[in-house]
């Protein structure tokens, strides 16, 4: 655009130039070698136009024929490499599709084409097509020597750590990975693997010092750098609980600085602080992170510590609910609290409403042991624990798909960082009986005894119901009457009448009942035998 405005421009000035010239007529004379020539201004300045025009185009020529053997082979070169570059385009996206044919037939012929020296990209279509054609070996060796070039160290160092990760060879990833986070520290699959493997390893003072590396060399987001220190620090403090609780305490507390809701740090800061009787701090920090983050982690450690007593944790437990009153957790806590207290209306009560706020294994597992503690109530028990059975899991602590009774700062699976989540690890379709050899309501309801039917006693009389009998009676008036008509006539013969008698006695009063929560029990155990009244027991017909 540029160029076009400067042409436009000089064609301009030369028209404004000869225009002022044919204002101004003239006339201009020369001598040379005893002859004079004359001629007007406008056709002298007309002739000098024209003859630098001539030289001008005069040299163009000259110096294309001089210069042809040379533009020639420029020519020709250039569409050589043009070709190869466009093989390597196609080998490099028949690496990608996996069609390993194709991609060793565009190497060969990107070879032909382009020198590997002045391409890189020609190494890793080859290693590339090597591992596509199951030629690992042959990739490896490529990765190895592209590992030594200083242009091609990233990429090379980068497919040999996929390569051993590809085959389990951890410790040889590991290598790699430090090896391209000392040679190119802006690299972040290098620092991301580097952190996780000296992490995994317990060096938790590299992970941190290489963190801040990270956070200054590759510019890493805010958020996700405070997170991931959190975590590390975390770890550290976990590490060091027992050996230095006041060191694991201040990390722990600057883990929450940076993210207030990490239960692990909150409990790990907490089980430091009491170990240092300082119970009173221990609950704060519990009561800041319950407010923000609901675990039960935080619960069982809010109540137990310091060895409370069971009216402690009742009131420990209401203080909870305050901060917290619309969470599960917390109301399951009163309702625990309130059954070790043996407040069992309190508890029942308090269980109901955490089983409206969420179904969980947990609440109903709590519903049994209130009924086996308070009337020992077998059928009652066994209803809650069927309950159990089908309720869905409590959340736990899962990476990876793999449920851990420990949080880690690593997943054990994966090796990833921050990898743990509280949350259900799976849960059943409703009506589902879960068959899982760690499910505790399931090896609760296989330890209780079976029921025992009970054997007919003797001067016994079961439990009256609303039926119609048949009573003796009746039976020896309907014999005495079918015997009548046999010995009467033929004519007089009459159909015995069936007399029925309803004797039907009304249920005893019963014990007031406690009040129940969800449908009838499923197994009502077995009642209790009562003694025979005295008389003639009625005889079921039916």
């Amino acid at each position: 655009m540029i160029r076009i405005v400067i042409f436009f421009l000089l064609i301009l000035a030369l028209g404004f130039g000869f225009s002022w010239l044919a204002d101004r007529p003239g006339e201009l004379y020369i001598i040379w070698q005893g002859q004079r020539v004359s001629m007007t201004l406008m056709v002298a300045a007309v002739l000098v136009t024209a003859l630098v025009v001539a030289v001008m185009i005069g040299w163009w020529l000259v110096r294309t024929i001089w210069t042809s053997p040379q533009s020639m082979t420029r020519f020709f070169r250039a569409r050589k490499r043009d070709r190869g570059y466009q093989a390597l385009s196609t080998g490099l996206i028949a690496v990608g599709s996996g069609d390993a044919p194709l991609a060793r037939k565009m190497l060969d012929r990107t070879k032909g084409l382009i020198s590997s020296d002045s391409e890189p990209l020609i190494h890793l279509l080859e290693a590339q097509a090597s591992l596509i054609e199951g030629k690992t070996e042959d990739a490896r060796k490529k990765f190895e020597a592209m590992a030594e070039d200083p242009e091609t160290r990233e990429l090379g160092l980068r497919g040999l750590y996929l390569e051993a990760l590809r085959v389990g060879a951890h410790e040889a990833a590991r290598h790699y990975a430090e090896k391209a986070v000392e040679k190119g520290p802006h690299l972040p699959w290098a620092a991301e693997a580097t952190l996780e493997y000296r992490t995994q390893a317990g060096r938790y003072d590299d992970a941190i010092r290489l963190l801040e590396g990270q956070r200054v060399i590759a510019g890493m987001d805010r958020k996700v750098h405070d997170r991931k220190k959190a975590v590390l620090l975390t770890g550290r403090a976990l590490s060091r609980l027992d050996a230095d609780p006041k060191g694991a305490r201040d990390d722990a507390q600057m883990a929450l600085k940076l993210a207030p809701d990490l239960v692990p740090a909150a409990t790990t800061a907490a089980k430091a602080y009491i170990r240092e009787n300082n119970v009173k701090k221990a609950l704060s920090i519990l009561e800041q992170v319950f407010k923000l983050t609901p675990n039960m982690e935080l619960v069982t450690l809010y109540l137990s510590a310091g060895g409370a007593t069971a009216q402690e944790k009742v009131k420990r437990s209401v203080k909870l609910q305050s901060i917290n009153p619309g969470s599960y957790e917390a109301v399951y806590a009163v309702a625990s609290a309130s059954l070790d207290a043996r407040d069992f209306e309190t508890a029942r009560i308090k269980a109901e409403a955490a089983a409206k706020i969420a179904e969980r294994e947990s609440i109903y597992m709590l519903m049994a042991d209130i009924e086996d503690a308070e009337n020992g109530d077998q059928g009652r028990v066994r209803h809650w624990l069927a309950q159990a059975l089908r309720a869905p899991r409590d959340p736990e602590w899962v990476a990876d798909g793999q449920v851990s009774q420990f949080w880690l700062p690593v997943s054990p699976v994966s090796g990833k960082l921050d990898a743990f989540e509280w949350k259900q690890a799976y849960g059943p379709a409703p009506g589902a009986i879960e068959d899982q050899a760690g499910n505790r309501a399931e090896q609760a309801f296989r330890s209780l005894p079976e029921p025992v039917t009970a054997m007919p006693v003797k001067d016994a009389e079961p439990e009256p119901v609303a039926r119609t009998f048949v009573t003796e009676p009746a039976v020896e008036q309907m014999v005495a009457e079918t015997n009548a008509a046999d010995a009467a006539p033929q004519g007089e013969r009459t159909k015995p009448e069936l007399v029925v008698v309803d004797e039907a006695a009304p249920k005893p009063a019963a014990s007031q009942e406690l009040p129940f929560f969800g449908r009838p029990p499923d197994d009502p155990g077995v009642k209790p035998v009562k003694a025979a009244a005295s008389g003639k027991q009625g005889f079921k017909l039916f």
